[in-house]
């Protein structure tokens, strides 16, 4: 019976409307299997929703729990056991009427195993690929390839006799998935073994899987399933890394060798890592004889510089090692791990050699402006140390409030003396909390007692001036206590964007700390050091200091995240050269990313909310880690290195999905945007001004593009110019320029989009664009002719005023906007004139920007 619904299914698939629209065979209800209609009937009530991730099979996708096996309740199990071809398609239309998001397919050894030729089933499962295409050209479908069959348990006769047909139909649906449009996923090779049939121990009975063949399918569709890159993403990626064909299994693995005492607390949070994933490991100083294990190991590694944090990975089939020259070294090990870990149930084979290019690769955080909970704090922290981060300078004083306790003076840290967050500071009990929390990844608590600058709030409280006799009396023994308390190795004395008045201020505080035997920083430009106190740069070049020898100094140089656009900000983070140079040396430390909120918050998270801190941090780490880079800044993609980049993006955003769930991180994949730019116009300061450009397509013009940009934010003229180079070549005022670029969908429809033209840094009090308009220059954007309005601003027109925070002035943390697409091509035109680059005042500054990208 089955064999003559197949054949009959065989005069339908070239079948076709007057309109050519594919059409699928209609069945009687009795041609299939009573199990079948139990399965479908099931179905009925438990609806596909859109985005989902369906498995559609036989009984060899029908004997998994999909949706246990991912931890994800989107992936469905849509298998009926002894289904073939004639079956899928009779229930494929209400598959594709769902429109999910991807469709894993695995079907054809049931039809082959009665007879049906191999050239029906790739014709059958082809109509498939082209209906869901038609219905649903969203989906993402993907074939899998079927699976191998043994006789070794000498069952089943009549599929496992069927290995060369398995093999023609495999090779069919490779070679057509270009025509088709779908991946094709080659399962087949992963499971046979050297003989071409079933690896034994994936299978009891020689056509169906076992929990390690379903272990194994889910580490293989695992990146298709999620869109992830092949191979995981590591973050920063190793110096050196070869991958290999063997596999470890993590299912199997129960044992965590650590025959050295050092490596107790290392050891202790990989046990804790993996319990989250299910896996029991349990910590013994010996390696069992029978089964895959893991080892931790202190000893020499192979490192081209800083030693002490270098290690190396070997993973094989039966062993995962571990080894690092210190415990920070097998710490750093341990995160990429951790990352190899991603499925949670094998990992693929590699060598790994890798090391930091610069040994101080840190953070800041202002949380003398803006109060954050010790919680939050912790956060950040734990994504430096699983991005192999080691410094977090804290700067808890500030204009606004001292935040620090200090036991001698409990005035400081009143609330009647603070302007924001009032009463809330850090106690000395959670100081030594975070500085133990930082200890234990690995990472240098650097507190920030920035002085005689930003000290507004200390003179309210004391009364009298820092530089004052009484003031150095009282910070003398306020660093007495600090160091008394805390068992600090580094401590910060800012002494920036200040008059020095006393020029014996500076000297005085560096020796009290030095001869306490704490290394001192301080910000350059800044206060009167001497050649031991290590310099973090802030503004100017470096040369100066790179010249200065036996100066130590750390590269704090346009790496300030509350400047930066959240787009802009991993493009020019990714192409930096760290303090000018490849690799670190006993003067270029290293650097630190900074974190100034100058503006006040209505939330503690906001700070994270609206600036991009993370992928910011992801950036940074891969950097500072890496070494290398390009020399200058970097604004636009373009002007970087874009192949690597596009590299890191995508390591990137695997990153935001796998480990940043429920976290601030405003980032969207911006690499396969490119414009053609078109000027200059000359407006003559009026930029309402219309060209010709906005009554025609650029695409039906004559006229020729003036070159061409990448990215999702583009920077015409950067604020900083010509420090930071833009878009256009010797920019001029009063001129108009146009961008175009297409927009490819599947479907019409309302999508999301992050869209602005001026990226307000929340340090400025920079005034809100008025109703009904983008920004005060007159910028616009059509998508196919049709004018896109700006947002309904909540303060539209507003004074910036620093004590009022932020809500919707920036594109990526209001809602997104929405806009109708056509299927095909759409055709986005930007208009962005300028008149002067000089602001209204220094709360203003002229930013020539614009931001256009679609929002997954």
């Amino acid at each position: 019976m089955i064999k003559r619904i197949l054949l009959l299914l065989i005069t339908y698939i070239f079948f076709h409307t007057a309109k050519g629209q594919i059409q699928l065979p209609v069945y009687g209800d009795s041609l299939f299997s009573t199990y079948y209609w139990q399965r479908v009937k099931l179905f009925e009530f438990m609806p596909i929703l859109r985005g989902d991730i369906v498995m559609v099979g036989n009984s060899i996708t029908d004997g998994a729990e999909w949706g246990e096996l991912f931890n994800d309740l989107r992936v469905k199990n849509r298998g009926i056991s002894g289904d073939v071809t004639a079956g899928v398609l009779h229930r494929w239309k209400a598959i594709a009427a769902a429109q999910p998001g991807r469709v894993f397919l695995m079907i054809g050894t049931n039809d082959l195993a009665r007879g049906i030729s191999p050239d029906s089933v790739v014709k059958n499962i082809l109509l498939a690929a082209d209906y869901l295409r038609q219905e649903s050209p969203a989906t993402e479908l993907f074939i899998q390839s079927i699976l191998p069959v043994t006789d070794y348990y000498k069952k089943f006769g009549g599929h496992t006799s069927k290995a060369a047909q398995i093999k023609q139909v495999n090779a069919s649906l490779q070679e057509a998935a270009a025509k088709h449009r779908y991946t094709f996923v080659d399962l087949h090779t992963e499971f046979i073994d050297p003989a071409g049939k079933m690896q034994q121990h994936l299978t009891n009975d020689g056509l169906h899987l076992t929990g390690e063949g379903y272990l194994l399918w889910k580490h293989l569709i695992y990146p298709y399933v999620y869109q992830y890159e092949k191979k995981p993403s590591l973050i920063p990626l190793p110096q050196q890394i070869k991958w290999t064909s063997e596999r470890f299994p993590l299912y199997k693995a129960t044992t965590l060798v650590v025959s050295d005492r050092e490596l107790s607390r290392e050891a202790d949070k990989i046990v804790a890592y993996a319990a989250k994933m299910g896996l029991n490991w349990q910590q013994k100083e010996q390696a069992p004889s029978s089964e895959p294990y893991i080892e931790l190991l202190l000893g020499a590694v192979s490192t081209a510089q800083n030693q002490e944090e270098g290690y190396e990975l070997q993973v094989s089939d039966k062993k995962i090692t571990v080894k690092g020259a210190t415990p920070h070294g097998v710490f750093n090990g341990l995160q990429t791990l951790k990352q190899l870990m991603r499925d949670g149930s094998m990992i693929d084979g590699c060598s790994i050699s890798d090391w930091p290019a610069f040994s101080m690769r840190g953070y800041m955080i202002d949380v003398g402006r803006n109060y954050m909970s010790v919680e939050l704090l912790k956060q950040q922290i734990d994504v430096m140390a699983s991005n192999k981060m080691n410094v977090f300078h804290f700067h808890p004083t500030e204009d606004i409030a001292w935040r620090f306790e200090i036991k001698s003076f409990p005035q400081l840290t009143e609330a009647r003396h603070m302007l924001r967050n009032k009463g809330k500071y850090y106690t000395v009990d959670e100081i030594r909390e975070l500085s133990a929390y930082c200890q234990e990844r690995h990472i240098t608590f650097i507190p920030e007692i920035d002085m005689p600058g930003h000290s507004a709030a200390f003179r309210r409280a004391m009364g009298f001036d820092m530089q004052s006799d009484s003031g150095k009396i009282a910070l003398r023994k306020i660093l007495q206590e600090i160091c008394d308390t805390y068992d600090f190795n580094y401590i910060h004395i800012g002494s920036d964007e200040v008059r020095i008045k006393d020029t014996g201020f500076i000297p005085e505080m560096t020796g009290l700390l030095q001869a306490r035997g704490k290394k001192v920083l301080g910000w350059k430009p800044g206060g009167n050091f001497n050649a031991s106190t290590i310099r973090q740069l802030w503004r100017e070049d470096a040369k100066r200091t790179f010249f200065e020898e036996g100066v130590p100094f750390i590269d704090s140089r346009h790496l300030y995240l509350n400047h930066h656009d959240p787009l802009e900000s991993v493009t020019t983070i990714f192409n930096r050269k760290i303090s000018n140079r490849e690799r670190g040396d006993s003067f270029a430390l290293g650097a630190i990313l900074c974190l100034w909120h100058d503006r006040n918050v209505g939330r503690d998270d906001d700070v994270l909310k609206m600036n991009p801190v993370y992928p910011g941090m992801l950036a940074f780490a891969e950097r500072s880690w890496r070494g290398g880079g390009r020399m200058g800044w970097v604004a636009n993609v373009s002007d970087g290195d874009q192949k690597a980049l596009e590299e890191f993006e995508n390591r990137l955003v695997e990153h935001q999905q796998l480990y940043f769930k429920g976290m601030f991180f405003p980032y969207q994949r911006q690499t396969q945007m490119e414009w053609s730019l078109y000027g200059p116009f000359r407006n003559g300061g009026d930029l309402e001004k219309k060209f010709d450009v906005e009554e025609q397509q650029v695409r039906d013009r004559s006229i020729q593009p003036s070159g061409k940009v990448k990215g999702g934010t583009i920077v015409l003229r950067h604020f900083w110019d010509p420090l930071i180079k833009g878009a256009i070549a010797g920019a001029q005022e009063n001129t108009t320029w146009y961008a175009e670029t297409g927009i490819w969908s599947e479907t019409s429809g309302d999508f999301p989009f992050w869209i602005g033209f001026m990226d307000l840094s929340r340090s400025p009090a920079t005034n809100t664009p008025p109703a009904g308009k983008w920004d005060t220059k007159g910028s616009r954007l059509w998508v196919n002719n049709q004018l896109i309005d700006p947002p309904h601003w909540n303060r539209a027109g507003a004074v910036g005023e620093a004590e009022v925070p932020l809500i919707d002035e920036g594109y990526s943390y209001r809602s997104p906007t929405y806009i109708k697409l056509q299927k095909g091509w759409n055709k986005v035109l930007v208009k962005a004139p300028v008149g002067s680059f000089k602001g209204v005042d220094g709360q203003n500054p002229v930013k020539w920007m614009f931001t256009f990208v679609p929002v997954k």
